[in-house]
């Protein structure tokens, strides 16, 4: 410190105040903004997976960690005008970077897993500006608490300016940057806005060199020392930033898989992160923090009961809306504790530091540790009980809390013994399904009755989920299952009344929890498609329509399934198949799920890859017919849907090609964008939203449109008596979707 304790009391400089909190807070908005900006640069790349976004989320936490580390390492080696001299050069180093982009020819790799392709890329081209933000943060708050100002002795209050700046950029990009400005544009602004910021670092640590020099060694007063802080008190502040890492991914993971990978639906667990470090870190937490532990436990019953217990009982928007709040109530708790154990200025680099690592090993855990150990997402609610126990009131002192401890939980371990007892003695889970139900939902009410003892409460809501989560696996037959960077596989073997009213047994394939695809493996059935491919449906419609003309066709198919669509080959024809993950071409290639391309696959080929960078390569007018049937879940990527990728596919159709788009969505019109492409482009396009008349087994409902250069092209489809086709509708409130722009917001059902 510069001045003694009575001038430090009379220092009340607020435009200090203002200077390092809008510098702080410009910091954490250019943060902010990067992180789905250069995402959503990145999806394209990558199949629009929502893994992209987790594992630019790792790089990002792992960047702050070495951010973090460096504002320790030289706010404790050096003195602060030392301190001022090594940032500004780190900081001219970091403007060689300028302005942001993509390297030329970017590919991933086609034959593994493309994680450190994506984590070097991100090293490249944003490593070091993003290393300059990250050590705002610390380094600013450190530098402030040596200036004598009168609030200098506790300046984690900056840190909520940090945060309110991460959460008014999260907000602005889905809702103002997103559907207003280009990507192009907005790399150049981002890159304009981080030259300002330099300046800002460059004028404070003006301020700290001036207050540094001006003052004589023998006024200085040293900070009071306190002592390091204990082994265990770290850990504990390691774990109580790490369970809510790793949440925020796990949550990521779960809002967008069944609906899009876009920033909009990325920002949603982000934001509540961030409002959580806004409130812990402002005098508001001695109010807030006792409510939000009194409250966890009461959301946590209808979050069991309707989640894990029972979820297809909620739509999903309220489903969405509890998984939500049980988050935001498990951080709030987490990071509330963690900001009530927060350690004086000497340690504050120190404390930040912990905090980074933890949020580094959390993202690190979902990316590299469980896709690799877990056939599905188990890391969610593994976090959700690690978060019930980092509750207040675990405390391991002494022989007398071991022994309370153990009788604490004695009742959830009963619980546990009694369902695998259920689990492995019930001859006919479907019968007792309900009846189970109502009982566990029973049983989740009771947790609340030992929200005092975290250690009950959350092996009692661990037995819950992981008992149910097994249920619901046995239930649903799976008989094969395994997990890639592209998401969670399953194959499920089950059962159907056929026309004769006898029960058949068939299998399906699940990508997340969206159904891809069906076959029935009686032999009479075998070849048949079924589900979104159905002769029925609209894609039976188009082929029967074009069976005396089509048999020669050279066909493209962006998507596999598990193959049903081959089933419409003829001998003659070649068929081109575009699939992005390796483990789907393996299933619908094992004869044990499905039969579909051993039996039908006549002249096909198989391209691994992202469809589109596949596309490019191909001649120019190959195709007859062009299918995009690719999903991630319930969603096609978005990347496979903008003006430059329907351009790209008419390139590869003949003049008389038609093209063929899936767009069956739960959530999402995306007729809009295609109808939007139609006009804009001047292509004839026809639509059908297809129900099914009769009750047959796996015929389901499904949207397809089919557009092509000349609208003569489609008048067999127009004039058919098979289905209605239909011509699409005009919209007014669509923005063209282009690479440079896509927004979601204008498209919820």
């Amino acid at each position: 410190m510069i001045n003694t304790t009575d001038e430090r009391l009379d220092n009340r400089r607020y435009w200090l105040i203002a200077l390092f909190a809008i510098t702080l807070f410009s910091s954490a908005t250019l943060m902010f903004i990067m992180q789905p900006m250069y995402g959503k640069l990145l999806l394209p790349l990558l199949g629009g997976t929502p893994a992209v976004w987790n594992t630019c989320m790792v790089f990002y936490q792992t960047i702050l960690f070495l951010g973090y580390l460096y504002a320790h390492f030289i706010s404790v080696r050096f003195k602060a005008l030392w301190q001022v001299q090594i940032h500004a050069v780190v900081i001219l180093l970091s403007l060689a970077a300028l302005p942001l982009g993509l390297p030329d020819n970017a590919l991933p790799p086609t034959d593994s897993n493309p994680t450190f392709w994506l984590l070097t890329v991100l090293t490249m081209t944003i490593g070091l500006p993003f290393f300059v933000v990250s050590t705002t943060a610390p380094l600013l708050q450190k530098w402030f608490s040596g200036l004598g100002h009168h609030t200098s002795h506790d300046p984690y209050y900056l840190y909520t300016a940090s945060n309110a700046g991460s959460l008014i950029a999260l907000l602005s990009y889905p809702f103002l940057l997103e559907p207003n400005i280009g990507l192009g544009y907005q790399q150049l602004a981002w890159s304009a806005g981080y030259s300002v910021l330099c300046l800002m670092i460059v004028i404070s640590a003006g301020v700290v060199w001036s207050e540094h020099s001006k003052v004589e060694p023998d006024t200085q007063v040293s900070e009071t020392t306190t002592d390091k802080p204990a082994l265990l008190t770290q850990v504990h502040w390691l774990l109580l930033a790490l369970v809510p890492s790793s949440l925020l991914l796990g949550l990521t993971n779960f809002i967008s898989t069944d609906i899009a990978s876009a920033p909009l639906l990325w920002i949603i667990p982000l934001t509540l992160y961030l409002l959580s470090f806004v409130i812990v870190f402002s005098r508001w937490n001695r109010l807030v923090h006792p409510l939000m532990v009194k409250l966890q436990p009461m959301v946590l019953l209808p979050f069991l009961a309707y989640s894990y217990i029972n979820p297809a009982v909620l739509p999903y928007w309220l489903d969405l809306c509890i998984h939500a709040l049980a988050f935001f109530l498990a951080v709030m708790v987490c990071h509330g504790e963690l900001a009530n154990r927060r350690p004086g200025t000497q340690h504050l680099t120190h404390f930040y530091l912990t905090m980074s690592f933890a949020g580094m090993l959390g993202g690190m855990f979902n990316t590299f540790v469980a896709p690799f150990v877990f056939d599905a997402v188990y890391e969610y609610p593994i976090m959700i009980v690690a978060a019930l126990l980092l509750r207040p009131g675990l405390n391991i002192t002494s022989k007398t809390d071991i022994r309370g401890l153990l009788k604490q939980s004695l009742f959830p371990l009963l619980v546990l013994f009694s369902g695998v007892l259920i689990y492995f003695l019930v001859d006919n889970v479907l019968t007792y399904l309900d009846a189970l139900g109502a009982g566990l939902i029973l049983l989740a009410g009771l947790t609340y009755a030992f929200r005092q003892q975290p250690l009950s409460l959350g092996l009692l809501t661990g037995t819950l989920i992981f008992f149910t989560v097994g249920l619901h696996a046995m239930v649903s037959n799976t008989i094969f299952q395994d997990r890639t960077f592209f998401g969670v596989l399953s194959v499920r073997e089950s059962m159907l009344i056929d026309e004769q009213g006898n029960p058949e047994r068939y299998n399906e394939i699940f990508h997340g929890t969206t159904k891809h695809g069906a076959q029935r493996r009686i032999a009479r059935e075998e070849l048949t498609p079924y589900t979104y491919y159905s002769r029925p449906g609209p894609m039976g419609q188009l082929f029967k329509e074009f069976d005396q003309v089509n048999e020669n066709w050279n066909i493209g198919l962006v998507g596999l399934g598990a193959g049903a669509m081959m089933c419409y080959a003829k001998n003659q024809q070649h068929w081109t198949l575009y699939e992005i993950d390796p483990l789907v071409v393996s299933i619908a290639n094992n004869p044990e799920y499905f039969t579909y391309l051993s039996k039908c696959s006549h002249n096909a080929t198989t391209v691994i890859g992202d469809a589109r960078q596949s596309l490019v390569r191909e001649d120019a007018e190959k195709f007859d017919f062009l299918i995009v049937d690719a999903f991630s879940s319930d969603s096609i990527p978005t990347h496979l849907l903008t003006q430059e990728a329907i351009k790209l596919y008419f390139s590869k159709l003949k003049p008389q090609g038609m093209l063929a788009f899936h767009i069956t969505n739960r959530h999402l019109a995306l007729k809009k964008v295609l109808a939007d492409h139609a006009k804009q482009l001047n292509y004839a396009a026809l639509i059908q939203e297809f129900k099914p008349q009769d009750e047959q087994p796996l015929v389901v409902a499904t949207d397809w449109v089919v557009m092509a250069a000349n609208a003569e092209t489609l008048m067999p489809l127009a004039n058919s008596q098979l289905g209605k086709w239909q011509k699409m509708p005009l919209y007014f409130d669509m923005k063209p979707w282009t690479d440079d722009y896509t927004s979601i917001v204008n498209l919820w059902k």
